[in-house]
């Protein structure tokens, strides 16, 4: 079985996978805040949060300790964290899908070229830098009253009060800068170029061809 990967192109598809990996995880796991209300741990992602508080009997507040996804899209606290949610998931989309076919170049000959690499260089480029403006974007919704009620209401945009970033915030942001500098300048040596003995075969049955076709429509 033979690869359309060169030797640095198979590490770029390793890198990918990993960095693909790696932000969409966290994308999905609410570990990018974490605090506390009511005494209990809270922590939250962009669209989903452990641990809320309800009203019990006597219009008590109790804390229910489990983790879910908000109810809907405009559920979710602030406008900033809603934008942060649909751009971050484009970009681990993209990451996801450029990795999937790097790891099918590993083991399909023919199927990555040295520019389709470079052009899956540019998408995993683009894909880094939409997570990396979901980051940039998270901070702008720490000023939500949700967010206050855990952070002590003293948060507030770019100060997080008596909260602090979880690790899957760093993650999503490490493995979106991966992909950028990384996986992005490992694409240009990934594909291998067309060997000369194929290209000329091509060109000689695609002039045979336009040939066969003029000898054709010349006879009466």
């Amino acid at each position: 079985m033979r690869s359309s990967l060169t030797l640095v192109g198979t590490l770029w598809a390793f890198l990918s996978l990993v960095t693909a990996l790696a932000s969409s995880t966290s994308y999905f796991l609410p570990y990018w805040l974490f605090g506390s209300q009511l005494g209990k741990p809270v922590s939250f992602s962009t669209f989903r949060r452990c641990n809320y508080p309800v009203r019990g009997e006597g219009h008590s507040l109790i804390m229910v300790e489990e983790c879910g996804r908000y109810a809907s899209f405009s559920a979710i606290p602030s406008l900033a964290w809603q934008m942060c949610t649909v751009v971050t998931g484009t970009g681990c989309a993209l990451l996801l899908l450029v990795a999937l076919a790097a790891v099918l170049g590993c083991c399909m000959e023919e199927l990555i070229s040295r520019m389709m690499g470079r052009c899956m260089g540019a998408a995993q480029f683009v894909g880094g830098l939409l997570i990396s403006s979901g980051c940039a974007l998270y901070p702008l919704g720490w000023n939500s009253p949700e967010i206050m009620q855990t952070c002590g209401n003293v948060s507030n945009q770019f100060q997080l009060g008596t909260c602090r970033l979880g690790w899957a915030y760093y993650c999503a942001g490490g493995g979106a800068a991966a992909a950028m500098l990384i996986c992005t300048w490992l694409s240009c040596f990934a594909g291998r170029n067309p060997k000369p003995v194929m290209l000329v075969e091509s060109i000689m049955k695609n002039t045979n061809s336009y040939a066969m076709e003029l000898d054709h429509c010349l006879k009466p």
